[in-house]
């Protein structure tokens, strides 16, 4: 590779990463959590009374008392009623739960409708699951744009099953931090064949520790995950910064290594967003994954992306002040900087 073909994917990277670091940088104002779904669940106890379980995720603040939620709100159409609300729960993994009991008279739930107050205001899936009596298990999706439905005892048992392969997508391409990281793996692929190599690494590392914390073999606390997962982050940008003429890592010279451990972690991380949800009864094997093609789908996603500004970047010649191609990398280094020491902080006060 010449110094000028070096120079033009250097200014590639440069113009493609700060993009990314953009839209990451705009996130982080807000939050430095990956968005996660939350979950209702509704346990008919007797005829017509169910015990209500609804989970959100919350962004701990630097006060330990407080903490940030969005303004979701579960709510049920007539006749159902309310009783028996108990105070909130906030576990260490930054998730709020509540508990009440709803009367909804002889018919129960079905044709009943219910929505999520305040949902078309944010990015967060919601999953229902509904457990009668009798019959099997019914889950549903609410998103943004569909935040109600309706409760018909005509759904399929596994009609929630292919919601997973959508939660897995929006937890990739919502999760900036795991977005950052994928995109810092790209500074050190330099042929097509460590490419595959970075990117199957990844995907088999981040699929058995995803498996292993969802099926609840190996469990780790969220909140340190994603405390560490900010490290690996900031570890690529050290990396990107060294002067490979002097000194050959091993990330520059077998970065699929590294891929591989890493993604071991980042499956912990991916596993987060199950950990309030759950797997299906009735299809656990399909749901879980569902969700790892999700995830993969995620991925390629923006691998993909990334390739494409390449091709189309190769017409015209950028040419760029000495040391703006490391711009982006010291950007990533703040950011991951910053993220960690607010979970390592988030992390103490908790």
């Amino acid at each position: 590779m010449t110094p000028s073909t070096r120079h033009r994917r250097g200014a590639f990277w440069s113009r493609a990463v700060g993009a990314c670091l953009g839209l990451v940088l705009s996130h982080t104002i807000l939050t430095a959590h990956e968005v996660r779904p939350a979950y209702l669940q509704l346990t008919e106890s007797s005829a017509g009374r169910y015990a209500v379980l609804w989970k959100q995720p919350v962004q701990p603040t630097d006060d330990p008392t407080l903490t940030l939620r969005l303004p979701l709100e579960p709510r049920f159409a007539a006749p159902c009623q309310e009783t028996d609300r108990t105070w909130p729960e906030l576990t260490d993994d930054a998730v709020l739960v509540e508990r009440w009991v709803i009367s909804c008279g002889d018919r129960g739930l079905w044709g009943t409708e219910i929505e999520i107050a305040g949902l078309p205001r944010t990015l967060t899936d919601v999953l229902v699951r509904v457990h009668p009596l009798e019959g099997s298990p019914r889950d549903h999706l609410l998103r943004p744009e569909a935040p109600r439905i309706t409760i018909s005892p005509e759904r399929g048992t596994n009609v929630g099953v292919p919601a997973y392969l959508r939660l897995g997508v929006e937890h990739l391409l919502f999760g900036f931090d795991h977005i950052l990281f994928v995109v810092g793996l790209m500074f050190f692929v330099r042929r097509w064949r460590q490419l595959v190599q970075v990117v199957t690494a990844f995907t088999v590392a981040h699929s058995v520790t995803l498996a292993l914390s969802t099926l609840g073999i190996v469990t780790l606390s969220q909140r340190p995950v994603e405390a560490v997962i900010a490290l690996s982050i900031l570890f690529l940008a050290v990396e990107l910064r060294r002067d490979t003429t002097r000194h050959q890592s091993l990330m520059n010279r077998r970065p699929w290594t590294l891929a591989f451990g890493f993604g071991l972690l980042h499956g912990f991380g991916f596993a987060g967003a199950l950990s309030e949800i759950g797997l299906p009864e009735h299809a656990r094997a399909m749901a879980l994954f569902l969700f790892n093609v999700g995830v993969e789908i995620g991925q390629l996603l923006v691998v993909g992306v990334l390739l494409t500004l390449l091709h189309l970047s190769r017409a015209p010649r950028v040419h760029l002040p000495g040391g703006a191609t490391q711009i982006p990398i010291y950007i990533m280094g703040i950011v991951s900087a910053y993220w960690f020491v607010e979970r390592v902080l988030s992390l103490v006060s908790g």
